[in-house]
């Protein structure tokens, strides 16, 4: 691996162990503030590794901090590696005087506790993308002492925030929490969500789904599945609207998790042995063994997402001429108003420049011909447009001006585009929440110029979605 293994892959190599660096004397707490730099330090290398593998120039503008942001999101995403959920429950356990012998004496036990709906992210152990989780947890109190509510939501995020399985995830939680508070039983529901690898070459690619997968993991009273511990914590969930399956263990197969998982043996041949590399250096940065048997295809895996991207070939055709606008600008739009034609939710699945991670949305497309006989453009067409410029490093706004800038050239008269998007870079570092999404506007033309035609497409975008169109 050259330098770059010989940075980053710990040990007497590279980054050194914390009692190693206690011994040389210091302060604890500067000591790991200077480890976590040297291991921020590794994984910006092996980003720049990873850009200039994609044929892009690290130094660009843009690209100049990317390494640095990965770097704080990976650091940030998998910091459960450092925290145990000892730590968290210790000294949070208090008593709930004359709870235990008012149960006893009517021959009852503990009430169930239930939290709902944590929203939690982790990163999937098979191809390093980050996936979405919310996680509800139930336990039943033994004796006299309870937990305080918040805690099994941190809890449930220490080990989140690790390289992760979905079962994995749940049944690591459920036994923390069955070690550490001691219950008479402990449930854990987790419905997670995974991004789709894009199926790029199809002019329809599926990049707005997720996969999805609905995992359990239960101890103690709740193993009964027709005992009433379980078909209370059951109904405990309805109550939120949220429709729990009682399945037997082991749940679904791990293969059919990860879209990634599916095996290409020819390209993963001939991914580039040092983006692989790096790959395996920013494993082995995050503190997780490369060699792990769930991690052993990560890299390639990984590598292989990257270079989806850089693989996609659409050929954006340039019009010039009375016969280039013919041939090109045939068929019929979806919607037709006075004065402007539309195509919309175009759907995209682009790469964020800034952190290495997909967004994935729907381009809506207004436009206005010059041309008596260029009214009409294809779908197909417009289409293919917005993939030219999706299937790259990208940020939304740029995507948004150059797909308005496209098809300006072609219309002549006017147009306006609105991209609406979710981004996993924005979701994964928790600044957004579930089912929100960022929309971008461009307009040229007679769309810039004039507030009444922008408000009408605008408004056939909200009557479209009105009808289910």
């Amino acid at each position: 691996m050259g330098a770059l293994g010989e940075c980053c892959l710990g040990g007497e190599m590279g980054c050194l162990g914390m009692e190693q660096m206690l011994l040389l004397g210091g302060d604890e707490q500067e000591m790991r503030d200077e480890q976590e730099m040297e291991i921020g330090g590794c994984i910006e290398v092996a980003v720049r590794a990873l850009l200039q593998g994609l044929g892009e120039d690290p130094d660009r503008d843009g690209l100049k901090k990317t390494p640095l942001r990965v770097a704080k999101a990976l650091r940030e995403g998998t910091r459960g590696y450092k925290e145990t959920a000892l730590d968290i429950v210790e000294g949070a356990l208090f008593l709930e005087p004359g709870m235990s012998s008012r149960l006893e004496n009517a021959k009852g036990r503990g009430g169930l506790v239930v939290v709902r709906n944590i929203a939690l992210f982790s990163h999937c152990e098979s191809c390093l993308l980050p996936f979405r989780v919310q996680c509800h947890v139930g336990y039943v109190p033994s004796g006299k002492h309870v937990v305080g509510l918040s805690k099994l939501a941190r809890v449930a995020n220490v080990f989140a925030k690790r390289l992760q399985d979905p079962q994995r995830l749940a049944d690591e939680i459920c036994s923390a929490l069955e070690i550490t508070i001691k219950p008479l039983g402990v449930a854990v529901s987790l419905q997670c969500c995974h991004v789709h690898l894009p199926e790029l070459g199809k002019k329809n690619p599926n990049s707005q789904n997720w996969q999805a997968l609905d995992v359990l993991s239960y101890s103690g009273i709740f193993e009964d599945k027709d005992g009433d511990p379980w078909v209370e914590f059951s109904a405990v969930l309805k109550l939120g609207g949220i429709n729990v399956g009682r399945q037997e263990k082991p749940f679904s197969p791990h293969h059919s998790w990860c879209p990634l998982l599916k095996p290409q043996p020819k390209l993963d041949k001939a991914l580039p042995e040092a983006m692989v590399s790096a790959a395996t250096s920013i494993i082995a940065s995050l503190g997780e063994d490369p060699l792990r048997k769930e991690l052993l295809g990560t890299p390639h895996r990984f590598v292989r997402w990257l270079l989806t991207f850089k693989r996609a070939s659409f050929e954006l055709k340039h019009y010039s001429g009375d016969s280039g606008l013919q041939n090109g600008l045939l068929g019929i739009t979806r919607e037709k108003h006075d004065g402007f034609l539309s195509e919309l939710s175009l759907p995209f699945c682009s790469q964020c420049e800034h952190h290495l991670l997909p967004f994935y949305g729907v381009a809506h497309i207004g436009y206005i011909a010059s041309r008596e006989s260029a009214q009409l453009i294809e779908r197909s067409l417009l289409h293919s447009i917005v993939l030219f410029y999706g299937c790259k490093l990208q940020v939304q706004e740029r995507l948004t001006k150059q797909i308005a800038e496209t098809v300006f050239s072609i219309s002549g008269g006017g147009v306006m585009v609105v991209v609406e998007a979710d981004h996993v870079c924005m979701a994964s570092r928790g600044i957004e929440k579930m089912g929100s999404s960022t929309a971008t506007t461009a307009a040229m033309g007679h769309f810039a110029s004039n507030p009444e035609v922008k408000n009408l497409f605008l408004q056939s975008i909200i009557n479209s979605r009105a009808s289910g169109r």
